[in-house]
């Protein structure tokens, strides 16, 4: 077959041949490959320095811990001591007067004078307040002089009734004259009698109106004033009067304990009851169980106690809301550390124990009773140091230096409630928070 062909000589089919490229084109091509190699030259320059920053700041991490577990941490120490503690029951309790009296008069008339201070201290038998005694004076003697008439006309009949029967025993006079006379002589013996109690009530009402006070107490606020008439057996008190020493704090406990305080009082024991003021911070005054409720409120299962207070300082007053708490128990010979020892964490309590090397190290305790300060614990040994402040820095193993020099703490003296770290006498005086 005939190819046709042109002037050319190429043939008249064949694809066209490309034109050769540029030198412009061939130089955009190389420098668009080259932004791409800077890039990612960029990338693998940043990586590595990413890594090399991480991994400086990962070995400076490291030398700091280092350097902190080669620092000893300041700690203030105490050692577990072993003595006795004491259980107790809290409840909130009212301070309750044993007497609280309102004076009234039983007498009508106006008040001359009042012989009491407001707020005053007063005995039992001192003057309170005076009502004008003129008008029962006057009343007792009438009453007098009506007795002395009756009591001579009794004389009188007595002196017939004696003539009647000398002459009736020589048949003088009839019988019935001396029975007439006898009869007389007995009504006249009962109208004496009437006068008597007469003279003796009017004598009443003249010491009524001198009003004294009942109980040895603190008189309140004055109600009434010089002047004021005063009704007889009227409701409205004219003073009032409370006893403050001693006094009561009535307060409630779970009637689970109810068994066992009632066998201590069974045998006589004395059970010893704090006042705590509201804070539940500071002992206000010390007393003793006085006497138990006779039923249990089914409502809280509480039962109500009543303790007794000396009060010769009058820190407690009457109406004041305060925290009771009442020796139940108390164990013996028990290991006791400072309450700010104890620390806790998802796994419960524990305590920072001093090793011999000076490393502190964490030792899981069991809390038992509290009393203040002071914590009876399971799960250490007599004696072992521990840590009770500087806890901010303080890591299991890391070194530790007493802020004492010494390292030491003051055990337990043992004496009723247990102490340690000296805190057990600060403890019963101010009579911290306890459990049970």
């Amino acid at each position: 077959m005939d190819t046709s062909t042109t002037t050319t000589g190429r043939p008249t089919n064949a694809p066209p041949e490309q034109s050769p490229k540029s030198a412009f084109e061939v130089g955009s091509e190389k420098r668009h490959h080259w932004w791409i190699w800077v890039v990612f030259a960029a990338l693998i320059l940043g990586a590595a320095y990413w890594m090399y920053h991480q991994h400086q700041a990962a070995l400076q991490a490291a030398q700091a811990r280092a350097a902190q577990q080669n620092r000893a941490v300041p700690v203030a120490t105490s050692t577990v001591g072993t003595g006795n503690i004491g259980v107790y029951q809290e409840g909130l309790g009212i301070v309750t007067p044993l007497a609280t009296v309102t004076v009234t008069s039983r007498v009508q008339g106006e008040i001359v004078e009042i012989h009491y201070r407001e707020g005053q201290m007063v005995g039992k038998g001192d003057p309170l307040i005076d009502i004008d005694p003129r008008p029962y004076q006057a009343q007792l003697s009438q009453a007098e002089g009506q007795l002395a008439h009756d009591e001579a006309l009794l004389a009188q009949a007595r002196i017939d009734l004696d003539r009647y029967q000398a002459a009736f025993s020589r048949n003088a006079i009839a019988q019935q004259q001396v029975y007439d006379q006898e009869q007389l002589v007995k009504q006249n013996e009962g109208t004496v009698k009437n006068d008597q109690g007469l003279v003796d009530n009017a004598k009443v009402n003249l010491v009524y109106c001198h009003i004294t006070s009942p109980i040895s107490g603190r008189v309140g606020l004055r109600l009434v004033d010089i002047g004021n008439m005063v009704q007889a057996n009227s409701t409205t008190g004219l003073v009032v009067v409370a006893q403050l020493q001693p006094i009561t704090v009535i307060f409630s406990i779970a009637e689970d304990y109810l068994p066992q305080i009632q066998q201590q009082l069974r045998q006589g024991h004395k059970m010893v009851v704090y006042a705590l003021e509201r804070t539940d911070e500071t002992q206000i005054a010390a007393g003793t169980l006085l006497t138990i409720d006779n039923q249990i409120d089914t409502t809280t299962g509480t039962v109500k106690l009543r303790a007794i207070f000396p009060n010769t300082d009058s820190s407690l007053f009457p109406n004041q809301f305060v925290n009771a708490k009442l020796l139940v128990n108390t164990l013996q010979g028990v290991n006791v550390v400072p309450a700010a020892a104890i620390q806790r964490n998802a796994q419960g309590a524990f305590v920072y124990v001093v090793k011999p090397d000076q490393t502190a190290s964490i030792q899981n305790v069991t809390v038992g009773t509290a009393d203040g300060d002071t914590t009876q614990v399971d799960g250490v040994e007599t004696g072992q140091v521990i840590v009770i402040n500087g806890f901010d820095k303080l890591q299991d193993g890391i070194k530790v230096v007493a802020r004492n020099g010494s390292g030491k703490g003051t055990a337990s003296d043992g004496s009723g409630a247990g102490s340690a770290a000296g805190s057990g006498s600060q403890a019963s005086k101010r009579g911290g928070k306890t459990k049970s």
